[in-house]
């Protein structure tokens, strides 16, 4: 009997000390199921299963080891388990794999970054900084991690862990709250970093900014003083080409400190306190009227030891006075007395205040304030201009080109700003009045010369703006209404190629965006901070000034969330060039045919994408003025906004069609070989189908991540198309399916098969077996059941174009990646 219970005390402890020595990892070969938990190295945090609140819902997520009802990190936030049965576990692969009790996966957290060809010895791990890591092998480089928690935050920032951009993986990275306190899915608020003009850190309400600390001045945001640098944390902001973020770092690891967004879209600092065991609050980033963005309106100060709280700027007046008595401020302020442009301005100094919003700023580095004032009267859109950075006597320029909001009156700190005003209104603050009447007669004078000197500008603007329209920036658009020619004026917003050439920087090759055949694109930076993309047309290109203005006319007057927007123009000295606004995440192609990029785009995200691209070409052929046909979709024409919205560009080869006009034919070929229909690369017929068809390979294409090109395999030659159309009637359409979609926690089985299935629909042989983008918009989001589709036309690698072509009068489609460039007249 002594011997056993030896024998038993003796595997009670090696098991004791073997779940010790791995208490913070697991491998392949281990699993975390409901009930037992990682705890990191010194127990700080701890993972594990949790119900919050009065929930009966199970998830897995990270808590303080002193607070387990403290939950600050969630894997499985919008997929509940239902029971106790859940395991967590770590693949060969190095990803992250959530099981229920049928041994589904219901969450995975694929990998962010790669270690190498191979992953030899994946090992997930609990960190001390409650980040939770997987890792190849005992590898500590944070650059090296094949994933971690931290790239994708939940509500709460910790210190260490980053709100921004990372160019190097692509992350984004924000704080979403929970819904409730009861359910940790993602709510209405997130803690985001707008990356226009000088970024800043705001809380959005859905899409609309509920609030910010505002911007950053090398110590602290300028509405948060108080959250300055101290012996217990030190705050960071890092802007460069690199990286854009904002993070917080432990100056003693003694204490345990939070930053968390609730389900009410307030943010709230806590700080543990060992003596009573609680949380105490810090500091609310939403503690006052006035922290609410915008309270006020335009050009106007909100001061929350005032009554009432808002007041107009100082030269200024109440837009809507009935409204701003009655105490309906929003609609903010207006000048009570015009600027007079580059003579008579000046400035008025308002000291300890949170800078208005800078999402349309411009700043620079290297300028001191005087020259920050000197370039702001020299542009008449300058509004205000302030210091970059406080520290060491201040250094750097901060300009502001739009509507003065969301500016705060502080008790203490802030900062010091300088707002426009015209040179009576500098009257308000001299301190002797007579001196002004003294001068009353010069100050009369200056402005006769002002007023002539604005006079000669608006003659010299007008006599230039004509000679622009004699070299060609008047365009003439064909009205095609009843077939009739008739044809009216459009006056397009104009650039000027010294503006275009400062913000390309001569269109260096480091702005170079991409290049085809119908010449490059540029990213530039007008001098107000705006972000611009400038598609300049090589005068090698057969896309000459007819289908420049083609594009010019349709896209000008185009309103759609989907359309890329045009912004203007320019054609001077030999040079034609459009204007349009400047994509972040650029095109859809740099994505879905990437292997590591792909990676960024679960299947919530195609999904949008789809239908985004689905409305957008359903205005085209519907709801616009003209039906028109865009006639070169493909993956390289969407452009995805900083939220992944698609856009879709590149109108130099659509054609327009009349409302009661269908169909049309050519005999001049144009278009992207991959993405045309049969009956358009054979016999030139043109008609919504077209794009259609287009549409249902693109869809194919974004679902299984493949180009639409010739696979070949046991001696059969196939391009994507009929590689689809073959697992189709195999009934194995999964296996189209991108593999990373598979994996993804997002992955939602029904609507993937649902959108190949509609995708065959797209790109059937004949165009009445192509249903129309209206139809295919209520198939994308609705249950109702789809007609079986049959052969897709081009199922093979290399397609001929039938008997009864006449190859001798077409022109024939480029391959897939290059767009024919020579138009017929329209």
């Amino acid at each position: 009997m002594k011997v056993l219970s030896a024998l038993f005390v003796y595997s009670f402890l090696l098991s004791f000390l073997r779940t010790s020595s791995t208490l913070d990892t697991i491998t392949p070969s281990q699993s975390i199921r409901d009930g037992e938990t990682l705890v990191s190295a010194s127990g700080r945090y701890e993972l594990g299963f949790f119900s919050p609140g009065s929930s009966k819902s199970r998830y897995v997520g990270i808590w303080f080891g002193v607070s387990n009802d403290t939950v600050v990190w969630v894997a499985n936030r919008e997929i509940p388990l239902k029971n106790r049965l859940g395991v967590l576990k770590v693949t060969n692969r190095g990803i992250l794999v959530l099981l229920d009790s049928t041994n589904t996966s219901i969450w995975s957290s694929n990998i962010s970054r790669t270690a190498g060809n191979k992953i030899n010895n994946p090992t997930a791990q609990l960190l001390d900084s409650g980040n939770l890591v997987v890792t190849d092998g005992n590898n500590s480089d944070p650059k090296s991690f094949l994933w971690q928690s931290f790239d994708h935050p939940s509500d709460t920032l910790l210190p260490d862990m980053k709100i921004g951009w990372d160019s190097a993986s692509g992350l984004d990275r924000y704080l979403t709250a929970w819904k409730s306190p009861e359910d940790p899915a993602q709510g209405e608020f997130s803690g985001v970093l707008d990356r226009r003009g000088l970024p800043q850190v705001v809380c959005m309400q859905g899409d609309k900014i509920k609030g910010r600390p505002g911007s950053w001045n090398g110590l602290y945001f300028t509405g948060k003083p108080w959250l300055r640098p101290n012996p217990l944390f030190k705050y960071e902001f890092v802007l460069n080409e690199k990286a854009v973020y904002y993070n917080y770092k432990l100056l003693n690891n003694s204490i345990l400190l939070r930053y968390v967004l609730n389900s009410l879209g307030n943010g709230l600092a806590y700080r543990w306190m060992a003596r009573t065991q609680s949380w105490d609050l810090l500091t609310s980033y939403q503690s006052d009227e006035c922290q609410n963005y915008g309270h006020c309106g335009a050009y106007a100060s909100c001061n929350i030891n005032e009554s009432p709280v808002c007041a107009c700027l100082k030269g200024f007046i109440p837009k809507f006075p009935k409204d701003w008595n009655s105490a309906y401020w929003s609609g903010g302020c207006v000048r009570g007395t015009p600027l007079g442009c580059n003579n008579g301005d000046g400035f008025l100094k308002y000291k300890g205040v949170k800078l208005p919003d800078t999402s349309s700023s411009w700043f620079d580095r290297n300028m001191n304030l005087k020259e920050c004032e000197e370039l702001c009267l020299k542009n008449c859109s300058c509004r205000a201009y302030a210091n970059l950075d406080i520290r060491n006597g201040g250094s750097g320029c901060l300009l502001w080109f739009a509507d003065l909001v969301d500016l705060v009156v502080l008790q203490m700190g802030g900062q010091d700003l300088y707002i426009r005003v015209a040179a009576s209104e500098l009257d308000h603050i001299e301190k002797n009045r007579h001196f002004v009447q003294k001068y009353q007669v010069i100050i009369i004078v200056c402005s006769a010369i002002l007023l002539t000197v604005m006079l000669a500008l608006g003659l010299v603007t007008y006599v230039r703006r004509m000679k622009l329209r004699k070299e060609g920036m008047n365009i003439r658009r064909q009205n095609d209404y009843n077939n009739e020619d008739k044809k009216e004026d459009m006056e397009l917003p104009i650039f000027d190629l010294i503006t275009i050439s400062n913000a390309t920087d001569n269109f260096a090759n480091n702005n170079k965006l991409g290049e085809g055949g119908f010449g490059s694109v540029y990213k530039g930076t007008l001098l107000r901070g705006q972000e611009i993309a400038v598609k300049r047309l090589s005068k090698n290109s057969g896309q000459g000034l007819n289908e420049f203005k083609n594009e010019v006319i349709l896209i000008a007057k185009l309103q759609h969330r989907n359309l890329v927007k045009l912004l203007g123009c320019c054609i001077q000295e030999q040079e034609k060039l459009l204007i349009y606004e400047y994509m972040h995440n650029k095109s859809l192609d740099s994505f879905i045919f990437d292997q590591s990029k792909s990676r960024l785009l679960d299947w919530r995200m195609r999904h949008s994408i789809i239908g985004g691209i689905a409305r957008g070409l359903l205005y085209l052929h519907e709801d616009s003025r003209l039906r028109i046909i865009h006639r070169d979709l493909k993956a390289s024409n969407v452009l995805l906004d900083n939220n992944m919205n698609p856009k879709i560009s590149d109108f130099g080869l659509a054609k327009t069609f009349g409302r009661d006009q269908t169909e049309a034919d050519t005999n001049r070929i144009v278009g992207t070989y991959g993405y045309m229909p049969p009956e358009y690369a054979g016999y030139g017929q043109i008609s919504v189908k077209t794009d259609v068809f287009s549409f249902g390979v693109l869809l194919l294409e974004i679902v299984s991540g493949k180009k639409n090109k010739e696979l070949c395999n046991s001696g059969q030659c196939l391009n994507l198309l009929g590689h689809a159309w073959k697992l189709w009637i195999e009934d194995k359409p999964m296996e189209l399916i991108d593999e990373f979609l598979v994996l993804g926690d997002s992955c939602i089985l029904s609507e993937v098969l649902r959108c190949i299935h509609v995708g065959l629909l797209c790109v059937q042989q004949r165009p009445e077996d192509r249903p129309n983008m209206s139809s295919v918009v209520l198939m994308l989001s609705s249950d109702n059941s789809l007609p079986n589709p049959r052969q897709p036309g081009f199922v093979a690698g290399k397609t001929s174009l039938g008997e009864d072509s006449s190859p001798g009068n077409l022109e024939m489609p480029s391959i897939n990646e290059v767009t024919i460039t020579v138009l017929e007249a329209r």
